[in-house]
C-alpha cells in the first residue's frame, strides 16, 4: 500500500469544511427518511391502510431529496457560492433552490393533510417529528444552494462554528498515542450524537430491534455515562462540540473498565484517514453519515457478538486456569512442588542422585490381628486418623510423605532441599508420630503401637510408571532403613549408628550394640529417646 501523503494546511481546513457541511445537511434529510419509513412500517400495524399510497409518496419524494441532496455535497465538486459568484453560478442556484423544494414541499404537503386525521399518539408524534425536520431544511435550502464557489474560496468560509470539525481533524491527523450472522438478544447500547434528530432516529430504531439505548448529546455526558452503566456498545458520532468523538474514545480505550465495550464510530467524514486513525484508536468499526440502516444492523450485531465471544473466551481461560489449579493441587498431593514444577517445564524423565537424605519407616505393630477384629469402615477411620496426623507432621517439618504400604509408613527428607536440617527434621518427626500414636490409641481404646526405623545416606530418586505414577526412591539407604524398622522394638525409634553421629550432640540415644539385619549382617543400632536438655 503506498504511504499516505500529508495534507496542505488549505487542504486540510477544505476536509473540515466539507465534513461540517456534509453533517448539517446530511443529518436533517436522513431524518426525514428515516421517519417516513418508520410511518410506512407502521401504517399497517395500526390500519391506517387508507394512507399508504399517500405514505408511498412521501417515501418517494424522501429518497429523491436524499439522492439529490447526495448529489450536491458529492465529495470534490462541493463548492461555496460567494458574493463574487457568477451570473451562470446563481441561475445554478436557483434552479437547485427549485429542485430542493419539489420533494420538500411534497413530503409537507402530504403529511399535513395526513396530521388532520385521527391518528394513534405515536404514529402522529412521529409524523410531527417528520415535518418539523422537513420545515427545518426548508430554511437551509437557501444555503444549500449556495454551493456553487471556485474551490479556492472554500477555506475562507471557515467560521467559529467549524472549531468542532477543526479539532476533531488535527486529532486524527496526529499520530495515535500509546498507552501504558443472527440477531444478537437484547443488549445495552449508547448512541452518542449532537443532533436530537440522529439521537432520536437511532434509538427508536435500535428499540425496534430489542436493545435497551441510552442518548448522550456530547462526549462529556458520554463517557459519564459509559462509567455508571454496563454498556454491551457505544455507537460514537466522530465530530462534536466540546470533547471530540475520537476524544472520547481514547479515553475509553484508556480505562482498563471501559476499554473492552466495542465502539462504532459514525460520522459525515469520510476520508480514508479518519478512518485509519479511528480503527488505530481502538474502534471496532466506523460508519460513514448517512448509514443504511441493514448494514447498521449487522455491523451492530457483528460487534456485540464479537464482545460475547470475548467475555466467553475469558470465561474459558479462567475456566481452563482454575482446572488447571485444580490438576495441580492433586499433583502435589503425590509429587513434592519442585518436581511438579519440574514437569511444568518440559521434562519427561525426573531421575535423581541425591547424596545425603535421611530415610523413616514406621510400622503398626500386630496389626494384622487388629484388622481381623475391626470391621472394614472402622479399620480405615482408624487409619486415616493415624495416616493423617503423620501427613501433617511431614508438611511442618519439610519432609515428603513417599507413600503407605497397608500399615506401613514411610517418609523421606533431603531429597528436594538440600539445604535443610533432614536429618534432625525427621528424628523430630518420628517423636511426635509415636506420641500421635500412643493418643490415637488411648483415644479409641485400641492397642496400637508404632515401630521406627530410620537411616541416612545416598539414595536415587525419581519418577516410575505412566498410570497412576508414583515419586519413589530406591538405593542401599532405603533399604537399610526398612531393616532398621523391622529390627525395631515396639513404640521405640531405632537408627543406625551413622543417623546417631549426625544427631548424637542434641539428642538423647541409647545404644542397642549390634543387631543381626536380615541381608545386611551385624550392625550397631541406638534407640532415639529424647532432644537433649
Amino acid at each position: 500500500m503506498a504511504p499516505a501523503h500529508p495534507q496542505s494546511p488549505d487542504s486540510q481546513s477544505e476536509a473540515i469544511l466539507l465534513a461540517h457541511i456534509r453533517q448539517d445537511f446530511e443529518a436533517p434529510v436522513a431524518a426525514i427518511v428515516g421517519y417516513v419509513e418508520l410511518l410506512a412500517e407502521d401504517a399497517p400495524k395500526y390500519g391506517l391502510d387508507a394512507f399508504v399510497s399517500d405514505i408511498a409518496r412521501m417515501q418517494r419524494a424522501a429518497s429523491s431529496l436524499q439522492q439529490l441532496v447526495a448529489r450536491v455535497l458529492k465529495g470534490d465538486n462541493l463548492t461555496f457560492l460567494g458574493d463574487g459568484a457568477s451570473q451562470d453560478s446563481q441561475a445554478t442556484g436557483s434552479g437547485l433552490r427549485h429542485d430542493l423544494r419539489t420533494p420538500l414541499n411534497a413530503i409537507k404537503g402530504y403529511g399535513e393533510m395526513l396530521l388532520e386525521e385521527t391518528l394513534p399518539e405515536p404514529f402522529a408524534r412521529d409524523l410531527q417529528k417528520l415535518l418539523h425536520e422537513a420545515e427545518r431544511l426548508l430554511g437551509r435550502i437557501d444555503d444549500l444552494a449556495a454551493l456553487a464557489v471556485e474551490p479556492r474560496d472554500r477555506p475562507q468560509a471557515l467560521r467559529p462554528d467549524f472549531l468542532a470539525a477543526s479539532n476533531a481533524i488535527d486529532l486524527i491527523t496526529k499520530p495515535a498515542q500509546q498507552d501504558t450472522g443472527e440477531a444478537t438478544r437484547s443488549c445495552r447500547i449508547l448512541v452518542v450524537d449532537d443532533h436530537e434528530s440522529n439521537r432520536d432516529l437511532l434509538s427508536r430504531r435500535l428499540t425496534r430491534d430489542g436493545h435497551v439505548v441510552t442518548v448522550a448529546a456530547d462526549g462529556a455526558e458520554a463517557l459519564r455515562l459509559a462509567e455508571t452503566h454496563p454498556f454491551d456498545l457505544i455507537l460514537l458520532d466522530l465530530i462534536m462540540p466540546g470533547i471530540s468523538g475520537y476524544e472520547v474514545l481514547g479515553r475509553l480505550k484508556r480505562d482498563p473498565r471501559l476499554r473492552d465495550i466495542p465502539v462504532i464510530m459514525i460520522s459525515a467524514l469520510d476520508q480514508i484517514d479518519s478512518v485509519v486513525r479511528c480503527i488505530e484508536a481502538g474502534a471496532e468499526d466506523y460508519m460513514p453519515k448517512p448509514f443504511n440502516p441493514v448494514l447498521l444492523r449487522a455491523r451492530i450485531n457483528a460487534s456485540i457478538e464479537k464482545k460475547r465471544l470475548r467475555e466467553r473466551e475469558q470465561i474459558f481461560i479462567k475456566q481452563l486456569q482454575a482446572e488447571k489449579e485444580k490438576s495441580e493441587a492433586l499433583l502435589l498431593n503425590i509429587l513434592p512442588m519442585p518436581i511438579v514444577a519440574r514437569l511444568n517445564l518440559g521434562e519427561t524423565i525426573i531421575a535423581d542422585h541425591i547424596p545425603d537424605a535421611t530415610i523413616l519407616f514406621a510400622d503398626l505393630v500386630g496389626f494384622t490381628g487388629l484388622s481381623a477384629q475391626l470391621s472394614a469402615t472402622r479399620l480405615i477411620k482408624l487409619l486415616n486418623m493415624l495416616f493423617s496426623d503423620f501427613d501433617r507432621l511431614s508438611l511442618n517439618f519439610g519432609l515428603e510423605k513417599i507413600k503407605t504400604i497397608g500399615d506401613a509408613y514411610m517418609v523421606a527428607g533431603g531429597l528436594t532441599d538440600r539445604s535443610a536440617d533432614h536429618v534432625g527434621n525427621v528424628a523430630r518427626m518420628a517423636l511426635e508420630m509415636l506420641e500421635v500414636s500412643s493418643n490415637t490409641s488411648e483415644l479409641l481404646g485400641l492397642p496400637l503401637q508404632l515401630r521406627i526405623g530410620i537411616h541416612t545416606g545416598p539414595v536415587i530418586a525419581g519418577i516410575i510408571g505412566t498410570h497412576r505414577f508414583i515419586y519413589d526412591v530406591w538405593g542401599d539407604t532405603v533399604n537399610t532403613a526398612s531393616r532398621m524398622e523391622s529390627h525395631g522394638l515396639p513404640g521405640e525409634i531405632n537408627v543406625t549408628e551413622a543417623v546417631y553421629e549426625r544427631l548424637r550432640d542434641r539428642y538423647v540415644f541409647e545404644s542397642r550394640g549390634t543387631v543381626q539385619l536380615t541381608g545386611k549382617g551385624p550392625m550397631r543400632a541406638y534407640l532415639l529417646r529424647r532432644p537433649a536438655a
